[in-house]
């Protein structure tokens, strides 16, 4: 159990939750003072979870012994959580025990997988396991956005591309600023929770907070919520600036995630990646 991770949890999520959302005799009673920040107060919901407030200010002060499962869904529903959030503060909690993979079993790329990504043909696609790195692609993704063969080994990874090609390669419309950079605190905080000694997990998550100010807000929110779709601009040297949908699915039995990059039908965006597919610019 990772009392401190649980307790910063549940305050984070606490004073991100309005009392606009929940029954107004939980968060209104009468003779209360008045609200001087938003969220929630402890006691609002301890109400709505049905425990004390003494057991709950001490969850959030990391001196409470290990919640029971019933005590768990009671604050999961208090605090309105996800079926993502529910299961990561589960691992918090110390219920869902960390995976013990082995490296060398991690770096396996199954065979249907591979087949799969072999026959998206003219998508660009690529498969990345929990750490983010790249371990399978295809050609087309390779033309679009670079050739993940010529990077050594640990630099084949969706957060070092990032920092190393920057805004010149990517980035996201003004509507959705800072969301890929909150979409891989979600993956790393979903990882590290399930391979808490993982030393290159740190690594990322330390390389990536000095980098981006959103991916050091996403990790410490909390951020586990999946993106499955999400926008980019990406600027391509010979076909120019493209508008494409990058859509992540996971792996039905595996870790890994399956990573595509599609336009929308009939779009510029998308008649610029059927002449990439066709290898003409």
């Amino acid at each position: 159990m990772s009392k401190t991770g649980l307790a910063d949890f549940l305050r984070r999520r606490r004073e991100a939750l309005s009392p606009d959302r929940v029954p107004a005799a939980a968060v209104h009673p009468p003779g209360q003072r008045a609200r001087r920040t938003p969220g929630l107060r402890r006691e609002e919901v301890a109400a709505l979870a049905h425990v004390s407030v003494s057991y709950y200010e001490r969850l959030e002060q990391a001196r409470a012994p290990r919640p029971s499962p019933e005590v768990l869904a009671a604050l999961g529903g208090a605090l309105q959580l996800t079926a993502p959030e529910r299961e990561h503060m589960a691992r918090l909690a110390g219920y869902l025990p960390p995976d013990t993979d082995t490296d060398t079993a991690r770096g396996k790329v199954p065979a249907d997988a591979l087949r799969l990504l072999d026959r998206l043909g003219p998508i660009p696609a690529y498969l990345v396991d929990e750490r983010q790195n790249i371990v399978a692609w295809n050609d087309a993704s390779a033309a679009l956005i670079t050739d993940f063969g010529l990077l050594p080994e640990d630099e084949r990874n969706t957060v070092r591309v990032s920092i190393r090609l920057g805004d010149t390669v990517c980035s996201a419309p003004a509507d959705a600023e800072g969301a890929f950079a909150r979409q891989m605190a979600s993956h790393l905080r979903t990882a590290g929770i399930r391979h808490p000694a993982d030393r290159v997990l740190g690594e990322l998550v330390n390389e990536f907070a000095a980098h981006s100010p959103a991916f050091a807000a996403g990790w410490r929110d909390h951020d586990v919520q999946p993106v499955p779709v999400l926008r980019k601009i990406l600027r391509h040297p010979e076909l120019g600036e493209l508008e494409v949908d990058c859509q992540t699915l996971l792996v039905p039995g595996t870790d890994l995630q399956l990573v595509m990059y599609t336009a929308e039908p009939g779009s510029p965006s998308a008649a610029a990646l059927a002449r990439l597919a066709s290898g003409s610019r």
